[in-house]
């Protein structure tokens, strides 16, 4: 059994001696409380720095407690859709607050205590031995009444596998994951937001790279009126690798929010954490905030962080901000980048000198901005299916755009 994990302690600095721990104001990481009690977070409003890009009007019924409505359909399979090999990955539900639930950490926020407190269960999917094909955790939502839901996905030592969880449908969702590698496995977990219109997604993820592990965490979201996601995560030993890679696809009127925390609390680990949107339409909106903690336990730390957005249509907005904290100068290398931009015309002009027709031209760059994180999430099928959707959506706005053209005439 994985062994289970305890939330991070952080040093606290004496304020007499402020030059006794190094960092002496607090980090990111112990600024804001940890608790399953909700009453000990306050209500989410713009003025508090993590929701002020947040629509918080949109999205009220997700800070109190409710009952869920258990409409979602969930099921885990291979991802042919054949039934799983019990001796390779078990699946159960237990109880919440049951390891492995509540093990990685408390809730760090409000919307993350109400999932809490308003779950009634978690499905445990738990990886045992190597896999010969990912596993498939299918969600779908069949209305939009506010429901929860609970997931820990945890791996063995030495553990090869890759794990994908699909969301679809219509929904209304607080959800909370907790995600646990063993000690030198090397796991993929690749999450899917395609939501349909009317649908809400209020999720948190806490992620525990095991010593000397390799995870490669994935994020695609190209679907819902509100979609907000906060990832953190911290190492459990030396030598760990985190890689986090994240799509996302924003249309007119919607709102996608990811938030990624990566702590380096051990010596010689490495993280990546590359997110890409393409935003098409009026009031589309996006937001990345990526933060980085090096703490003075982490020598020979290697972290980068970077977010590219690309605004296909006038109208739009992409808000990106790349935070980060080095507590300690001995390290490898530390760096973050992001930007904002249209259309390169220069690409443009030069597929149009070659004959490719405007409406083409664009898609193929599209298509090259996503395409190599495409590719290094890994699995074919997936790959196929995400740029076949990126296609229908610049044929969708592509036929909008043709629509006002002959509406203005």
């Amino acid at each position: 059994m994985a062994s289970q994990c305890k939330e991070i302690s952080i040093p606290t600095a004496d304020p007499n001696d402020p030059y006794a721990i190094p960092a002496a104001m607090p980090s990111s990481a112990d600024r804001a409380p940890r608790s399953f009690d909700v009453a000990d977070f306050a209500i989410p409003t713009r003025k508090q720095d993590d929701w002020r890009f947040t629509p918080v009007e949109r999205m009220e019924e997700f800070f109190e407690v409710f009952q869920p409505a258990g409409k979602l359909a969930v099921e885990v399979s291979n991802i042919d859709g054949s039934s799983i090999d019990s001796d390779d990955v078990s699946v159960e539900t237990v109880a919440m607050g049951q390891a492995p639930s509540g093990t990685i950490a408390k809730p760090n926020d409000r919307v993350s205590a109400v999932e809490w407190n308003s779950a009634s269960s978690t499905l445990v999917v738990h990886v045992l031995r190597d896999l010969h094909q990912p596993v498939l955790i299918r969600i779908v939502g069949e209305s939009t009444e506010l429901d929860a839901l609970h997931m820990a996905i945890v791996t063995e030592d030495r553990v090869h596998g890759d794990v994908v969880v699909e969301h679809a449908g219509k929904a209304r969702l607080a959800e909370g994951v907790e995600i646990s590698t063993g000690k030198d496995s090397h796991v993929s977990v690749t999450f899917i937001q395609e939501w349909e219109k009317g649908s809400k997604h209020i999720g948190n993820q806490r992620i525990h790279v095991g010593e000397g592990a390799s995870l490669r965490h994935s994020v695609v979201t190209l679907g819902g009126d509100v979609v907000r996601i906060r990832m953190d995560q911290d190492f459990g030993g030396e030598q760990g690798d985190l890689n986090m890679l994240g799509i996302y696809f924003v249309d007119p009127g919607e709102h996608i929010e990811h938030r990624t925390m990566v702590v380096h609390n051990h010596p010689e680990c490495k993280s990546r954490v590359v997110y890409k949107g393409a935003l098409d339409g009026k009031d589309a909106h996006s937001t990345w905030v990526g933060n980085a903690l090096i703490e003075p336990t982490a020598p020979g730390t290697d972290s980068y962080e970077l977010n590219r957005n690309l605004v296909l249509t006038p109208g739009a907005i992409a808000d990106s901000e790349p935070n980060l904290e080095i507590e300690n100068g001995n390290i490898v290398g530390a760096g973050h980048a992001s930007s904002v931009g249209r259309f390169d015309d220069e690409e443009l002009f030069y597929l149009q000198s070659r004959g490719i027709s405007e409406v083409e031209a664009r898609k193929l760059v599209v298509r090259g901005f996503f395409g190599e994180l495409v590719e290094e999430i890994g699995i074919e099928s997936i790959a196929q299916h995400l740029m076949n959707v990126i296609d229908r959506r610049l044929a969708k706005g592509e036929d909008k755009a043709a629509q006002v053209v002959v509406e203005e005439n």
